[in-house]
């Protein structure tokens, strides 16, 4: 299984036809319907669009995801080809797929969450180092599908509640002990540009869509 995140941006005067647009897609439906997609949620704050999918066989783009939302999105630069998103980095997770049956959920999930904050630039470094050595360690278990992604300095997050406690069955990459004992050492506070009022950390965006497969009821 492969999990994706990634990041569009709205063009200026199109925010209304871009979100009816997400809203009315039949493409990620199809590909639920086809068993290509677990989890596909779709996530915006301010002019930014999020993606998340988990998708079982094979990678699959955004584009193939929301292609009648793609007019209504910026070109984003930085490559020969052009692109309406831009993939974001995975700097964190608790845990992660090792098969179909073992990511399925067991229990019905009430909420699937957005989240944003920004890093300060200089701190980005450090806060992938501790987070990476944490997962990778195993320092301590968090909720099962919770993960993190960046791009430049804006973190997003999908997060789902109640949350699901347990010991990843992958082996971590480290054999190091390096994470604090105390996660409050690693002054994670020191790492988060402040909101404009004051708050440091994470706050919840909108939800446009979140859709589950019915895998276990096919499996029946």
């Amino acid at each position: 299984m492969f999990r994706v995140i990634a990041r569009g941006h709205i063009r200026e005067g199109f925010e209304t036809e871009a979100i009816e647009a997400v809203k009315r897609e039949t493409a990620v439906h199809r590909l639920i319907e086809q068993g290509e997609i677990m989890t596909a949620g779709c996530f915006k704050w301010e002019r930014n669009v999020f993606i998340y999918c988990e998708c079982v066989n094979r990678l699959i783009d955004p584009e193939e995801l929301l292609p009648d939302t793609a007019p209504y999105l910026e070109q984003w630069p930085g490559q020969p080809d052009k692109r309406k998103w831009i993939p974001m980095i995975d700097v964190f997770h608790f845990n992660e797929p090792a098969s179909i049956d073992h990511w399925l959920r067991k229990e019905a999930v009430e909420r699937r969450v957005g989240r944003v904050a920004h890093l300060k630039p200089e701190m980005a470094a450090s806060y992938i180092y501790y987070h990476y050595q944490l997962q990778e360690e195993r320092a301590f278990h968090g909720p099962k599908y919770e993960i993190i992604a960046l791009h430049e300095n804006l973190l997003f997050g999908y997060q789902e509640f109640p949350a699901v406690i347990e010991e990843p069955v992958l082996p971590g990459k480290l054999s190091t002990t390096g994470t604090p004992a105390n996660w409050s050492d690693s002054r994670m506070d020191l790492h988060f540009q402040p909101w404009e009022d004051g708050y440091l950390f994470f706050k919840p965006v909108e939800q446009l869509f979140a859709y589950y497969c019915d895998f276990p009821k096919k499996r029946l």
